[in-house]
């Protein structure tokens, strides 16, 4: 199905950064907004979830948080060689480690150190607009299904029309499992309820605000989920567009 707002936001072709303050820039915003990172070693198949936890242009140097699951440790203790990838509102953002990290700690906490890349990929894949929600703004939303009951209930902090991120109170990552899909997403639009399967992409669990937050792809939606959906996002659009001009 078309969308009349994605004429902006189609899809690129990857990009090569190697401008220093490009991406010094790029690997900041993956720290500031706490994106999950996928770490791969060479020639293994497992794959491990990371964050970046400190990220130093002066001294050119950045900190991976603990592995998870923690036993990826033993191949950084040997000096493997492994590819980062993270999603950032769309766009994706990956990179090679071929220097050793060094096993070491970052205020007390376990972390592991390495050099800033020299380059990086860059592409912006998304399709869609994404709109992001205003505090007065926030949708109630209930995640069930038949992997998860009782159903959660939280707000929706931006949405688009392939999907959503949502904030949750609490430390919920025991109750969910990324790449699982729950029937039941229901997401209170201000023109009606909204009910779809969804895809969970990615979660974490921010201790400083004691909130869980979910990436969430739509999935297999209806022709009429679809266009409440996209009703509701060209119109966060417009109302965009006019503060901006």
């Amino acid at each position: 199905m078309s969308n009349a707002f994605n004429e902006e936001d189609g899809p690129q072709p990857p990009k090569v950064l190697t401008a220093p303050l490009e991406v010094f820039a790029n690997l900041r915003l993956l720290q500031q907004s706490h994106d999950p990172l996928i770490i791969t070693f060479k020639d293994r198949s497992q794959r491990f979830q990371s964050y970046l936890i400190e990220v130093n242009r002066e001294r050119g140097v950045l900190a991976f948080d603990e592995l998870v699951p923690n036993d990826g440790e033993r191949f950084f203790a040997a000096g493997e060689t492994f590819h980062v990838e993270a999603l950032h509102d769309g766009v994706r953002i990956a990179w090679e480690c071929e220097d050793p990290v060094k096993i070491g700690d970052l205020q007390g906490a376990r972390c592991y150190w390495g050099h800033l890349p020299e380059r990086i990929i860059y592409h912006q894949r998304r399709n869609a607009f994404r709109a992001h929600l205003s505090a007065g703004q926030l949708l109630s939303v209930e995640l069930s299904g038949s992997k998860l009951t009782p159903a959660l209930k939280g707000q929706v902090l931006d949405i688009s029309a392939t999907g959503c991120k949502l904030r949750f109170q609490g430390d919920i990552t025991s109750r969910l499992q990324p790449g699982q899909v729950y029937e039941g997403l229901r997401i209170q639009l201000p023109f009606g309820a909204m009910t779809t399967s969804a895809e969970l992409r990615h979660l974490y669990f921010d201790e400083k605000t004691g909130m869980s937050f979910t990436g969430m792809r739509f999935y297999r939606m209806s022709g009429l989920e679809q266009r409440q959906v996209e009703r509701f996002v060209y119109q966060l659009q417009r109302e965009a567009r006019r503060s901006d001009d």
